[in-house]
């Protein structure tokens, strides 16, 4: 049998672990975990569990996946995303992304905390992704270098349609539905850069003049590997501080604003996740997506989460019953 891709270890794993097959996955960005307390019956499997997956190393980041069901959509979370300038290398980035597509997922809710780089942007600003420039990926660190898996996707597919627009206008109709269309800033373009330094003046001014709104360290490997893998995108950028381009435009920035602008306002992201997270909303949409004909390759050992419990309560049920047989 030829090696597993690391991706296909973690999809076996998961397959064997929970009796859930998300079809959609949601990537929570810094402070935005609790994107996952609207998941009902919940299964949690911590990413230190999972066989090849790299641990969260940013305050912020829980670490676990969480699945369960929105609106009776079976979905995944996850509570924490790997980033580069953490020292992982671009397949180790989007590693969940092709995990979630094996085990079902058709379409993934990316989000994240960044930078206003729109001088009318404010904090705690909800924008909705309509394209990206991805610096990193232009100078070669680019998430689909290497031997493509044809099973996933194409060795040259396009990015020029990522962001599905049909999935914007849903979620700009969830936002007024919900009352806080003030907070949503339409048709936004995200600049990726590697990090982990905030982006210097002149480096804000050029990503300003190229057409960038706002700026962060994430998502858009993500965003690329999941349009390789055929799934369906909704990019959400949480506005959790202003760019510094001019000295006199305030204080520079740090990790803990971003923390203090989500735990503020980021309870909008989450309602409005639930809020577009719906049958009524996606069935249509979800059923554009071929179902993966992925089998598992592999036999490796799992933690048992809701396996174990099914297990244990069978072999309880069995032992009553022999000793109920025996008394008789």
């Amino acid at each position: 049998m030829p090696e597993l891709n690391s991706y296909e270890i973690v999809a076996d794993y998961l397959l064997r672990a929970t009796q859930y097959r998300p079809v959609i996955g949601i990537i929570c960005g810094s402070g935005l975990s609790g994107l996952s307390k609207s998941l009902k019956n919940p299964v949690t499997i911590q990413y230190h569990d999972i066989p090849g997956f790299p641990e969260a190393t940013v305050p912020g980041h829980s670490g676990e996946l969480v699945f369960g069901t929105m609106d009776g959509i079976e979905v995944v979370c996850m509570r924490g995303r790997f980033h580069y300038y953490e020292g992982n290398d671009m397949s180790k980035v989007v590693l969940p992304v092709r995990a979630m597509r094996l085990i079902g997922v058709k379409l993934l809710v990316v989000t994240n905390a960044a930078g206003a780089l729109n001088k009318s942007y404010k904090v705690g600003d909800i924008v909705v992704i309509q394209d990206h420039f991805g610096t990193p990926l232009i100078a070669g660190n680019h998430p689909l270098r290497g031997i493509n898996d044809d099973l996933l996707g194409p060795r040259f597919p396009s990015v020029s349609d990522a962001y599905d627009t049909r999935l914007q206008s849903i979620i700009v109709k969830c936002a007024r539905d919900i009352g806080i269309s003030d907070y949503i800033r339409e048709n936004g373009t995200y600049c990726y850069v590697s990090g982990p330094a905030y982006e210097s003046r002149a480096e804000s001014k050029f990503l300003r003049s190229i057409g960038g709104d706002c700026v962060g360290m994430s998502t858009i490997p993500e965003v690329i590997t999941a349009k390789h893998c055929g799934m369906k995108i909704l990019g959400l950028s949480f506005m959790t501080n202003k760019v510094i381009i001019e000295q006199s435009d305030g204080p520079p920035a740090s990790h803990q604003e971003v923390l203090e602008a989500v735990e503020k306002s980021g309870i909008h992201v989450e309602n409005l996740v639930k809020a577009f997270i719906t049958k009524n909303n996606l069935q249509s949409i979800l059923a554009e997506v071929p179902k993966l004909e992925y089998k598992s390759k592999s036999k490796c050992p799992v933690k048992n989460h809701t396996v174990f419990g099914f297990a244990v309560t069978s072999y309880m049920l069995l032992a009553l019953y022999a000793f109920a047989q025996n008394k008789a």
